[in-house]
């Protein structure tokens, strides 16, 4: 498979932009009221405030305070929602994001998200639409497959990794694809078969790539083993390889990214299994530092650069046309073999 992407336009559908009079009349306040919370002033009351933000949202109102924005429509701006930075995936999209922005000629307002709550989810767009951005992007966000969350109308959204069932656009790595290129590298190289340890189970990326490597085995007519979690940490890594480092029949380890993977390396070296000649451990993500370890780390490439440019311009598309599609879009990632594996132990 080559590193272009496949995309399925299922529909699109058009918006009206709101003025403040139709927020006014929706809140029953005045327009000079929808004023004063637009422009965060401290003599409205609370209650009040509330009901003009609720009414912001359930018209999709956003605020036309630029001089240019008056002409154009537009302020060159993209919000960004992250529900978490820890994640390496996480922060390399959010940087790539806000690079292919500028390239774009657009600047971008990052706001993280700590829980995903629909409160949270509503607050961070009431944020992001008083600051009179074009679109927001969301990534990650879990909290999308609540059934009673309804993001604001008159939006431009795109999602990065996210669950493609959801009406909004969306791109991502071929999580999938990247899980079966791993997987079958190992079987190829002659083990019986390969464990996985997992990443949190409320994580899509993490999802889609346990979900690939079980069928990847299956269709090998391999055994599939335990499936053992993390958190993303090398230190999670660490304890899962504790425990796979007391299994003499384990040969071949798949984490699910580069910092899980160094924790299980270092816990096999610990209980004398040598890498790669007792037991081939692989990630996913090609961190910087995967190639400098003792010994270099097989894993998967993610071109978060393609990715984020493809994020952009489905949002300027969307902007630009006032239709959204849906759509999306995967791109390939590339197997990156180094010398953490190898052919399995002779009995």
């Amino acid at each position: 498979m080559d590193g272009t992407t496949q995309e399925s336009p299922v529909g699109r559908r058009s918006r009206r932009r709101p003025s403040m009079a139709d927020v006014a009349a929706m809140a029953g306040v005045s327009s000079q009221t929808v004023s004063r919370v637009v422009n965060n002033r401290s003599n409205v009351e609370e209650e009040t405030r509330q009901r003009v933000l609720s009414a912001m949202r359930v018209l999709g109102y956003r605020p036309n305070t630029a001089a240019r924005a008056l002409v154009t429509g537009q302020f060159r701006t993209l919000g960004l929602i992250s529900f978490g930075l820890s994640s390496f995936g996480n922060a390399r999209t959010v940087d790539a994001v806000t690079r292919a922005a500028q390239r774009a000629g657009y600047t971008v307002n990052m706001i993280a998200v700590e829980s995903q709550t629909e409160q949270a989810v509503h607050e961070a767009f009431d944020q992001l639409t008083l600051q009179a951005v074009d679109g927001i992007v969301l990534i990650e966000a879990q909290i999308l497959d609540t059934p009673s969350l309804r993001l604001p109308p008159g939006v431009p959204v795109v999602m990065a990794d996210g669950d493609v069932s959801h009406r909004h656009p969306m791109v991502d790595t071929d999580q999938a694809l990247g899980a079966r290129l791993i997987t079958r590298h190992l079987l190829d190289l002659g083990h019986e078969t390969v464990w996985h340890v997992a990443g949190p189970e409320d994580s899509y990326a993490a999802r889609r790539r346990a979900e690939s490597w079980h069928a990847a085995l299956k269709e090998a007519g391999a055994a599939t083993p335990q499936l053992l979690f993390g958190d993303w940490s090398a230190a999670s890594g660490y304890r899962a390889g504790l425990e796979l480092a007391r299994r003499p029949g384990v040969t071949a380890v798949f984490a699910a990214n580069d910092q899980m993977a160094l924790g299980v390396m270092r816990a096999m070296i610990e209980a004398g299994r040598r890498v790669p000649e007792d037991v081939s451990i692989a990630g996913f993500d090609d961190l910087d530092e995967s190639a400098y370890l003792s010994p270099p780390l097989t894993t998967v490439r993610q071109d978060f650069d393609v990715v984020a440019e493809k994020i952009v311009s489905l949002m300027i598309g969307q902007i630009e046309t006032g239709s959204a599609p849906s759509s999306t879009a995967f791109v390939a990632p590339e197997l990156v073999v180094r010398q953490s594996t190898g052919a399995p132990p002779r009995s």
